[in-house]
């Protein structure tokens, strides 16, 4: 969706005064999957696919919204009361409601909004729905909230208005991405460093399984609960120091292998394990060496599907069918249980990849994978 668009769907519905319009990226993430909550990294960037929003301060206490992709208008106030019945109206009512908490003064505004993130795919058309207004409404009534306070509000938004308890990844590379980066956030600290993610040669392309099994929500608080039992068991065996599992080794993982089951211990080894190939793939991108990015996404896949089981059939098949093609990198992106790889791919084995990928795929399973190229693009700003 370009500004042009949606500043004539905003005058179609709206009238004619001049909107600003604003955008947020949806975003992916190279490595670092199921590491959030236990206090390590996530290598997420920003893309080329995001939401983009037309904005008129009103002069009312209300927000009259329209979303053009679902063809749906909302209108409602700032109080509790007033949160809307609309979903995606949530998420704007979320963001007012937050940035009123912090204490910033909200007005009443017209907006029209349309996006291009593909829904259901991991790519966080959330976040990037709720980074759009964050920022536009801070920009717009000059509220000087910094940008990690942006982020946290966004994340505040699907905790108490949508109902989802995500970390802070998704708003934080929609607000901080930055084109041609990567970047590696470090959860417990909240640090981040911009690493430079320009692969020539390779594309960056992403299979979708176009599938979404049932049990990802209570297999993710399982895996959740692995994971703290395993912290715990560490740090009551001798290491005050380890908090989550991110601060734990394998040495201190296997002292306590006998005292903890094997679940736990699969699930807290995978942990461990994806926070060294942070490290090693973050030294690996400063050097250019996209062979050794490559290697360590196998190793997160096999490590999803094998010691933290959140891998389906669609998945590995789509990743055998990369290793098969020579694909230098592919791993399952996301929470599992559906979704899609991500792939890093040189530019001569693309066109034939893509086509015998989509072939065997539909073969198998009845339908093709949907095909999404990655391009790394800036964050949150006016357009």
């Amino acid at each position: 969706m370009t500004k042009e668009q949606i500043l004539k769907i905003f005058h179609e519905k709206f009238g004619d005064e001049k909107p600003e319009v604003y955008a947020s990226p949806g975003r992916i993430n190279l490595i670092g999957e199921h590491t959030d909550y236990n206090g390590s990294f996530v290598f997420p960037g920003a893309i080329d696919k995001g939401m983009v929003a037309a904005i008129r301060l009103n002069g009312t206490d209300k927000v009259r919204a329209y979303a053009a992709d679902l063809d749906e208008h909302s209108e409602f106030g700032f109080n509790e009361e007033d949160l809307p019945k609309e979903g995606w109206a949530k998420y704007i009512f979320g963001v007012c409601r937050e940035i009123i908490k912090r204490g910033g003064k909200v007005a009443g505004f017209d907006t029209a909004f349309a996006g291009d993130v593909p829904l259901g795919a991991g790519m966080s058309s959330s976040a990037a729905l709720e980074s759009t207004y964050a920022y536009a409404l801070n920009d717009m009534l000059n509220l000087e909230i910094d940008k990690f306070e942006l982020a946290r509000i966004g994340q505040s938004t699907e905790h108490n208005y949508v109902g989802v308890k995500c970390g802070i990844m998704d708003q934080f590379a929609s607000i901080f991405g930055k084109e041609g980066h990567l970047m590696r956030l470090d959860t417990k600290t909240m640090e981040f460093d911009y690493f430079p993610f320009d692969p020539k040669g390779y594309k960056l392309v992403l299979l979708d399984t176009v599938v979404k099994h049932e049990l990802a929500s209570s297999a993710y608080n399982k895996r959740r609960e692995s994971c703290e039992r395993a912290a715990k068991a560490i740090h009551d065996n001798g290491n005050p120091d380890v908090q989550f599992l991110r601060d734990a080794t394998m040495e201190q993982l296997d002292a306590v292998k006998d005292s903890i089951s094997e679940e736990d211990y699969m699930r807290a080894k995978y942990v461990i394990e994806e926070t060294q190939r942070v490290y090693d793939v973050s030294e690996a991108l400063e050097k250019g060496d996209y062979e050794t990015v490559g290697a360590r996404m196998y190793e997160t896949h096999h490590g999803m599907s094998k010691l933290y089981e959140v891998s389906c059939e669609e998945l590995d098949f789509l990743n055998d069918v990369a290793r098969e093609h020579g694909v230098t990198g592919s791993r399952v992106m996301g929470g599992g249980f559906g979704g899609c790889t991500i792939n890093l791919v040189k530019d001569e084995l693309y066109d034939s990849f893509i086509e015998d990928a989509k072939k065997q795929f539909k073969e198998k399973y009845g339908h093709e994978p949907k095909v999404y190229d990655v391009v790394i693009k800036d964050g949150a700003r006016k357009l």
